[in-house]
């Protein structure tokens, strides 16, 4: 009896919906025929996979290190679909990028710009989430590369192809009381308003941190968002301050009139680079573009 592979990628879908009826509906079959499918399965296997429970099935030991192996054949299907692809279509490719707002805002769309000029068959879709979420969806083969900050922990599946170094800083309108000082100190800031990205992001901790290990009470956030689209304008015409890259603040500088306000308890730098799935396929369009945005990079960091 050989294995049918249909049935290893039904399991798959009853393993992630946890769910029979669920499972058939989002694969067109019945419910009959997906249990006989895993039945099959389990037969072949030699062991139970799944076990009945009133909310839906559970997966058994055994069934969650088959469903561990499915989820990286699917991946490794999908791989073969999209490089055979590439070929008959002439590598023109379909890229998928997932990145944070201020990575949107400054280096990918230069980069952007640079291949849809070299390869204008190459169509790109861009989904501008967090870093978790983003490497959530790498590894499971719905992105084709991210653009995020380097961290150790990443480089047992992941490879982190480094970019540049990014500096945070300190940034205010000219008009706010602080724009015109020579010296400014934590304690000034302790009394300003801010605007931010999120309050639970490895940068902004570290602004908290520097306020309590200094005896200062926690800086009051005003305004959150996700978008630095809108925070930039709203600092820029209000006594808000922000805290965000460097690169991002001198692009948006002259046209916002923004000043940097520099403290040594408040400097901190961070590695970032463009990330994708180790020993996975890696499009002609995916290399072509991990090399213009190692291109657009040092141009960045000349600017700043």
């Amino acid at each position: 009896m050989n294995m049918n592979l249909r049935d290893v990628h039904y399991f798959a879908v009853v393993a992630e919906h946890r769910h029979l009826g669920r499972a058939a509906e989002a694969l067109g079959l019945s419910q009959p025929a997906l249990s006989m499918s895993l039945r099959r399965l389990e037969r072949y296997m030699q062991t139970k996979l799944v076990k009945r429970t009133p909310k839906g099935v559970e997966l058994t030991t055994s069934g969650e290190a088959v469903f561990a192996h499915a989820r990286r054949l699917r991946l490794s299907v999908d791989d073969i679909s999209r490089e055979v692809a590439d070929i008959s279509q002439g590598h023109a490719g379909h890229l998928r990028i997932g990145t944070g707002p201020g990575f949107a805002f400054d280096l990918l769309p230069a980069a952007c710009k640079v291949l849809t000029r070299i390869a204008p068959k190459v169509t790109i879709k861009v989904f501008v989430i967090g870093r978790g979420d983003a490497l959530v969806d790498l590894r499971a083969g719905k992105l084709d590369l991210v653009i995020a900050a380097i961290r150790p922990a990443d480089n047992i599946d992941l490879v982190q192809e480094h970019l540049y170094d990014d500096e945070f800083v300190v940034y205010a309108s000219v008009n706010h009381r602080l724009a015109k000082r020579k010296h400014v100190t934590l304690a000034d800031l302790a009394e300003e308003r801010w605007a931010l990205t999120t309050d639970d992001t490895p940068t902004w901790n570290r602004v908290q941190q520097a306020f309590e290990s200094n005896g200062l009470p926690r800086p009051v956030v005003t305004i959150e968002t996700g978008s630095i689209a809108l925070r930039l304008p709203l600092i820029a015409s209000s006594n808000l301050l922000g805290y965000s890259s460097r690169p991002v603040v001198r692009r948006a500088a002259p046209h916002l009139r923004f000043t940097e306000l520099r403290l040594k308890e408040l400097a901190y730098t961070r590695q970032v680079a463009v990330i994708h799935r180790k020993d996975a396929y890696l499009s002609p369009a995916a290399q072509r573009f991990i090399e213009i945005l190692k291109t657009v990079a040092k141009e960045i960091n000349k600017e700043t």
